[in-house]
């Protein structure tokens, strides 16, 4: 499953590429991609692993850049 949401908030390129690593390293995601210019945050995630992966890539985002918000 692959779905885009969009981003609230101030996010640089530099926490955007390390949100994007960190996610992408998560149990069942296929890719991920954080854009900081278009403020868009794109997962893509096997169907059965995909709500545990967003819940976690939530977390990362609160964490590397809580300043910025995933609008789900």
């Amino acid at each position: 499953m692959r779905k885009v949401y969009k981003l609230d908030g101030e996010l640089c390129a530099n926490c955007a590429g390390k949100i994007k690593d960190a996610v992408e390293k998560l149990d069942g995601v296929k890719s991920a991609s954080v854009n900081a210019m278009t403020y868009k945050f794109t997962l893509d995630a096997e169907d059965d692993k995909f709500d545990a992966a967003l819940k976690q890539s939530l977390k990362l985002f609160a964490d590397i850049e809580p300043d910025c918000e995933v609008l789900v």
